[in-house]
């Protein structure tokens, strides 16, 4: 995150001020923001012009994983003869499916909604913000004050200026949800997680999907093993995983959809019935008054802040998709809570934001988690490192799942367990992580892991079976030689 020097503020203060706090964005950052303000008693309001819960509850995260539990209800009858059976079916409507998600969405959105916010103390204000100056904030026709202001605007996808494309129209993670008929032909443009976990989606729920990727493997962050054995799993699932394919073009040809693609040096074309554009997404920073107050962004469009969430004004703070450097719903809130207490105890007291274990999880199947450092990381840092593996394919509780694939992945500081990084490939993955987070947190080495009881059989014996790998590595030998001594000598 770039760093900024707050300037002295220029504008005429209020004697008097209507807010401590005011948080423009109710997403998860916003939301956290004035839920830690309201806790400590400041008054504090909540401004959104759209939806309560912002991005993560109405069109990310929770209808994502909503879908995905339904193409894995598919995936497990396409797998009837893994579990003993000899065939199974399951008889269903796309249009079902998609009503499924937002009664997930209706089931979800109380914990977000103006009233429980209400009555947690938090004046929520709908409308469209406009900072007018770092102490006023115009909604509608009302001008408010405060002292702070945190911005919580979120992000939206990322449409890439494809020739064509907006004449052919084109769906989002935005407006995916609104789909009630499955298409036949679906191309994903982007290898990344959001792409990746629709990419899955569609082709178990019946969809013909491509999924294009311009760089050389999708998941571009991961280790290439890690991308390897996902490519592998789609593939199985039916989908044309198109690595080393650039979008050229969507042409609109005898009334067929076709994207255009260039692949070594060659033109490929690929006829369509719907293209998901998912290849990124852009911080909400236009339209609410920082270019009048001068607040820059920085590549890749984040809002230049200092390490303490701070703007060039040191009573304006951002935090989420505006504030980067990670676009994560458990990021956001992670940096509210620096943002909010910044805001209302500064320059008493502040704190900078710890991005030190920060942990993420690609919802794919199988799951691909991981905190820290990878080896890809480390060899572009110059980071030495050691690496400690187990294959979950040997785990008592996998094997008996079916569910026997994929690894665990240690990096530790050569001769030492202290954990540097972690990548788990497998079932329940973004679970499994939260022991290395833990450790990783508290300075807790791959010694106090294993000898840690972890219940029998479960999958979370993977990380105590991947920390006694690493004590294996490490035995002593001269310690070894001379019990070998010790025992034959007391036979």
């Amino acid at each position: 995150m770039a760093e900024s020097k707050p300037v002295k503020l220029r504008y005429k203060k209020p004697k008097r001020f209507d807010y401590n706090v005011m948080v423009i964005g109710a997403g998860s950052a916003g939301l956290v923001a004035s839920y830690i303000s309201a806790a400590v008693r400041a008054k504090v309001a909540l401004v959104e012009r759209n939806k309560m819960g912002g991005d993560c509850l109405n069109t990310g995260c929770v209808p994502s994983k909503a879908l995905i539990r339904s193409a894995k209800m598919l995936s497990y009858a396409a797998r009837a003869k893994d579990f003993g059976f000899k065939d199974a079916s399951v008889d269903y409507e796309f249009s079902e499916v998609m009503e499924r998600v937002q009664a997930v969405i209706k089931q979800v959105e109380p914990h977000d909604s103006i009233e429980r916010y209400t009555g947690l103390g938090v004046e929520c204000i709908t409308g469209e913000a406009e900072i007018i100056d770092p102490y006023r904030i115009k909604v509608g026709d009302k001008l408010y004050s405060t002292c702070s202001i945190i911005i919580a605007t979120g992000a939206s996808p990322f449409v890439p200026p494809i020739p064509g494309i907006d004449k052919l129209g084109y769906l989002t993670s935005d407006n995916i949800w609104n789909l009630r008929t499955l298409p036949k032909r679906l191309v994903v443009l982007g290898g990344g997680p959001i792409g990746s976990e629709m990419t899955q989606c569609f082709s178990r729920l019946g969809s013909e999907v491509y999924q294009i990727e311009m760089l050389p493997q999708i998941l571009i962050r991961e280790d290439r093993e890690v991308s390897d054995i996902v490519t592998e799993s789609f593939k199985k699932d039916g989908v044309h995983v198109m690595t080393d394919h650039k979008a050229k073009e969507f042409l609109l040809e005898n009334g067929e959809k076709v994207l255009v693609c260039e692949y070594q040096g060659n033109d490929v074309r690929i006829p369509f019935d719907e293209v998901l554009v998912a290849v990124g997404r852009k911080p909400n920073t236009v339209g609410f008054g920082l270019e009048e107050l001068g607040i820059e962004t920085v590549r890749p469009g984040v809002i230049k802040s200092d390490p303490f969430l701070r703007t060039k004004y040191p009573n304006i703070y951002v935090c989420g998709d505006v504030a980067g450097p990670y676009q994560f719903t458990h990021t956001a809130g992670h940096q509210a809570w620096y943002a909010a207490v910044n805001a209302l105890f500064s320059p008493y007291k502040k704190f900078k934001a710890d991005y030190s274990v920060i942990p993420w999880c690609t919802f794919t199947d199988p799951e691909v988690a991981r905190v820290g450092i990878n080896e890809k990381e480390a060899g572009e840092q110059g980071i030495p490192y050691e690496v400690t593996t187990y294959g979950i394919d040997d785990l008592d509780r996998a094997i008996a799942d079916s569910e026997d694939h994929g690894f665990v992945k240690v990096l530790t500081v050569p001769g030492k367990d202290r954990i540097l990084g972690v990548t788990i490939v497998g079932s329940h993955a973004g679970d499994l992580i939260s022991e290395y987070v833990l450790a990783m947190k508290h300075n807790l080495g791959l010694n106090k892991i294993l000898g840690t009881i972890h219940i029998y059989p479960t999958l979370a014996e993977a990380n105590k079976y991947a920390a006694g790998n690493w004590r294996k590595n490490h035995i002593p030998q001269r310690l070894m030689a001379f019990l070998e001594r010790f025992h034959a000598w007391r036979r």
